[in-house]
């Protein structure tokens, strides 16, 4: 099963024996940082350093000429990837063997929400949160289509993942954070995660609901949960605190302006991209989850990307309705194939493409390879990973029906965890 391991360009960059050391592990691949939110890291093993602070998102390579005249713009990196960082560490890691992918973060920025505050999730309070950008306002979706396109496709990558695609809530580390003292559930992050700036008003007109008594209606369905009630999580939960046929019109409304932006990227991508290009999407199966892993429906997300990178911190199980999802679509390929057809009948042939767009008369879409189902496991001990039962955990996720594994992250782990890391590879 082939592996990847997460890595930052400020790991490799100015240390000429990381890219042995990474590819010594075991891995075949590297996924490598090309736009990325701010944070404070580790570098344990790096010669002119030990702790960098990335201070904004920013993207790690030198932009291009696409963004003059737009108000939203990625940022240039500062001290702590200057110039093409992501270049020289791409080209390093190459020379020791690795396929190197792009690693792109999307809808996840604090200092986008900060200079253009306009641009961020409004909850039914009215308070903003800068690291969300709204994936509902027109602006933002092309600055978030154009950089998924720029960042994926640098010189040197064979593949790309898109982390963040989709809509980002109130779950989030921001700064130093203190929002657990009430226990939020999935009902809860859900009602706060709504957003009801201008487009997303607008939106929801558009499912029949009128969006100021649905902003008192969230606030007085989150109260009892203020004043410490239970949130049992779940969707059932959702429908019982607003109304199921509200809740419904709530998650249409998000759910569709989720797919046609991940269709879109995904499309802006192949365009940029040579033959063979590589697309995945960091995913959660359940399509009202919000987060760096974008919740998704399975079987439209696989007709759209090459795969998904599915989370597997706390255990297998999200792996199942995407495996349940790649066996449907190989049975009917099959049949297809057998029956000297393409494999997308009695599907849309629009499906998967931007908003709008149709292939063109008579052509239809070829039967496609099976997806990457790539298992994403902490490795980093102190941060919560267990490098030590890696290899119990990949044989179980094989059964699971993951098809890769996802390492998070070489650039952060000790010595001791990359030991175990490198153990756990060989016996494969």
């Amino acid at each position: 099963m082939k592996a990847s391991a997460f890595v930052y360009p400020w790991d490799v960059d100015g240390d000429p024996a990381a890219p042995d050391l990474i590819a010594g592990l075991g891995v075949a691949q590297v996924t490598l940082a090309a736009a990325y939110h701010s944070t404070r890291a580790l570098t344990p093993r790096h010669p002119r350093h030990r702790v960098v602070t990335a201070e904004y998102a920013a993207a790690l390579y030198p932009p291009d000429g696409r963004w003059a005249g737009r108000a939203l713009r990625p940022y240039p990196a500062g001290r702590w990837a200057p110039g093409d960082a992501w270049g020289r560490a791409a080209e390093a890691l190459g020379a020791a063997g690795l396929e190197v992918h792009s690693w792109v973060v999307l809808a996840h920025s604090s200092r986008l929400g900060a200079e253009h505050p306009d641009t961020s999730v409004v909850n039914a309070y009215g308070d903003r949160y800068p690291w969300a950008p709204c994936i509902a306002q027109p602006a933002t979706r092309a600055y978030l289509t154009a950089l998924a396109a720029e960042a994926a496709v640098r010189p040197g990558a064979r593949g790309t993942e898109l982390e963040s695609l989709g809509w980002y809530g109130l779950r989030h580390l921001h700064a130093h954070d203190k929002t657990a003292g009430v226990a939020l559930g999935e009902a809860g992050q859900y009602l706060m995660s709504l957003c009801f700036c201008p487009d997303c008003r607008a939106g929801y007109g558009g499912r029949g609901l009128d969006p100021d008594a649905l902003a008192a209606a969230v606030r007085t369905a989150l109260e009892p949960l203020w004043r410490g009630a239970p949130d049992d999580g779940g969707w059932a939960a959702v429908g019982g605190l607003l109304g199921e046929d509200t809740a419904s019109a709530t998650r249409a409304w998000r759910e569709e302006t989720a797919r046609t932006l991940q269709e879109a990227a995904v499309a802006a991508v192949r365009a940029a991209a040579p033959e063979g290009f590589q697309v995945l999407l960091h995913a959660d199966p359940v399509p009202y989850h919000c987060g760096a892993d974008a919740g998704v429906d399975p079987a439209h997300i696989l007709s759209v990307a090459d795969g998904v990178v599915v989370p597997c911190a706390g255990g297998t199980s999200l792996l199942a309705p995407f495996a349940a999802q790649a066996r449907a679509g190989a049975g009917a390929a099959g049949r297809a194939e057998r029956e000297g057809r393409s494999g997308r009948e009695g599907r849309p042939e629009s499906e998967g493409l931007p908003e709008g767009e149709r292939l063109p008369e008579g052509e239809r879409r070829p039967v496609r390879a099976a997806p990457v189902l790539a298992a994403n496991f902490p490795v980093v001990a102190g941060l919560g990973g267990s490098p030590g039962t890696l290899a119990a955990d990949a044989a179980r996720a094989r059964a699971e029906g993951a098809t890769e594994l996802r390492l998070y992250h070489a650039g952060l782990a000790s010595d001791a965890d990359l030991s175990a890391v490198r153990d756990a590879l060989s016996a494969r």
